[in-house]
Order: C-alpha cells, then sequence, then structure tokens
C-alpha cells in the first residue's frame, strides 16, 4: 500500500473516531461496504447500516446489501422510501436526484434519532465532486456527512483498500439507481422500473458485467463495454426474444458502449456527468 493510501485510510479513521458514531446509507455497492468496514472497525455497534427498499432499487442489490450486512457483523435496518409516489420524482426533471435523496435522508435522520446517533453518512468519494449529482445538494441541506470524500479516497483507492481488507465488493461494477435509465422528461413508473429491473437481470445472466438498459418508450438502448460487444452480438438473437417478452418492441445496440450517465448528454452544456 503507497504511502498516500495508508494517509488517507488514517484519515478515515480519525473522521469516523471523531464522529463518534453513525447511520450509514447503505445500498451494498463498493463505497458504502467499504465505509461500513471501517465504520464497524472504529465505532463498534455504534456504526448502524441502513438500507431504503424502494421500486428504484434491484432487488437483488437488497438481498446482496441484507447478506453483506451480515458478513461484516452489521446492525442493520431496513425502511421504505416513497420517492415513487411524488410528481417531483416520477416527473423525471434534471435535478430528480435531489428529490430522491432529500426523501432518504430524510429517512435516515429519523432513524439516527431513534437510535441516538447524531450523524448520517453516505458512501460518497472524492471522484463524485467533479460529477453532476444534484443529490449533493440534499446532502449540504441535511447536513449529511461523506467521510470517505472528507478523507480524500478516490474511487480507484477505494477498490484497492477494498481488496486488501479482503471485501468481495472490491470489484463491484458501478450501481446506479433505476431511474437513471430515462431520459429526462420521461415519466417514471413501477412498471418501467420493474420493466428495467428485468431487462438488466437477464443481460447480466448472459455475462455481461458493466451495462446500462436505458429506457426509450418502446426502445432498449443497451450500453455495454466495448469489449463486450462480441457477447452482445453473439447473444443478440436471445436478447432481442427476451427482451420483447419484457415488453419492448425495439432493441438496440449503443455504438459508444457503457458509459456513466449518458441521459446526460441531452443537458445544456457546462454540466457534468453521473452515474
Amino acid at each position: 500500500m503507497s504511502r498516500l493510501r495508508k494517509e488517507k485510510l488514517g484519515r478515515l479513521r480519525y473522521i469516523l473516531q471523531e464522529m463518534g458514531g453513525t447511520v450509514i446509507a447503505f445500498s451494498g455497492g463498493v463505497d458504502s461496504t467499504f465505509l461500513l468496514r471501517v465504520a464497524l472497525e472504529v465505532m463498534g455497534d455504534r456504526a448502524v447500516a441502513v438500507t431504503a427498499l424502494s421500486p428504484t432499487y434491484p432487488a437483488s442489490e437488497q438481498e446482496e446489501a441484507r447478506q453483506l450486512a451480515r458478513e461484516l457483523g452489521a446492525r442493520h435496518i431496513l425502511i421504505h422510501t416513497l420517492e415513487v409516489e411524488t410528481s417531483s420524482f416520477t416527473n423525471n426533471p434534471p435535478d430528480r436526484c435531489y428529490h430522491c435523496k432529500k426523501e432518504l435522508f430524510t429517512k435516515l435522520w429519523q432513524v439516527a434519532k431513534k437510535e441516538g446517533l447524531e450523524q448520517v453518512a453516505d458512501g460518497s468519494n472524492l471522484d463524485d465532486l467533479a460529477d453532476y449529482r444534484p443529490g449533493r445538494e440534499a446532502a449540504r441541506e441535511l447536513k449529511v456527512r461523506s467521510p470517505l470524500q472528507e478523507a480524500g479516497l478516490t474511487k480507484e483507492d477505494i477498490r484497492y483498500l477494498s481488496r486488501e481488507f479482503g471485501l468481495s465488493t472490491w470489484n463491484k461494477p458501478a450501481l446506479a439507481c433505476l431511474s437513471s435509465r430515462f431520459p429526462y422528461g420521461t415519466k417514471i413508473t413501477r412498471e418501467k422500473l420493474f420493466q428495467v429491473e428485468k431487462g438488466e437481470k437477464i443481460l447480466r445472466s448472459l455475462g455481461f458485467q458493466q451495462f446500462r438498459l436505458r429506457h426509450h418508450g418502446h426502445l432498449a438502448r443497451i450500453e455495454v463495454l466495448p469489449e463486450q460487444f462480441p457477447l452482445l452480438l453473439e447473444t443478440a438473437q436471445k436478447v432481442i426474444e427476451k427482451l420483447k417478452k419484457c415488453g419492448f418492441l425495439y432493441v438496440t445496440m449503443d455504438l459508444e458502449g457503457y458509459r456513466p450517465g449518458s441521459m446526460n448528454e441531452t443537458l445544456v452544456q457546462g454540466t457534468e456527468k453521473h452515474e
């Protein structure tokens, strides 16, 4: 481990020690799993993992979060968020993430108060500062801490340290809320979210790793890593058949391949991409 990474890890431990105890927004992804692991080391049972259950969060990821929390020996609380019942979210404006995160963080503070904890933390890292993430405004408003970011840890740092700690999530593909699969201005419904979830489950079962299924009404636009283009072409007929059973009429392959925040390409120039 490099000296710089040791310093960042030491800084993270110090930050967590100063916090004393916290509720952690736990999705089971690379960042929140690493944060929970270190927080448990520093805080013990004063670190409480909380996972929000919602149609925007795939059922498979919900189960994986449960399993990871058990493996880490963490106290794990499940809550339900209601963003899919509010028009500020379902109308899918460019600041959709703000409304979703505000709902999440409000619920997390309710848990924190009930548990006698004075902090709420998320797994945002240093790289996120360069992205277009309206949800960060909700974090600022509701005074949610981002210890990984405060310690100067990048995604690469977190993957490296996760591997050093023996965490199975060290090479887990980047995750994003299912609502990120829809063009801004397109109404989001439970049915459409389930359609995307089902479609992506099919792609995962065929061996695709980092990918997205973008929902354009009757059309499914598939983004996969360029090195997996051959696999998509080889399995094209199977993909088409299965996705049509999910309700899509047309199935296309995006020749630019997988890229974070491709839906943001429709926003005005000057905004940054986000996952």
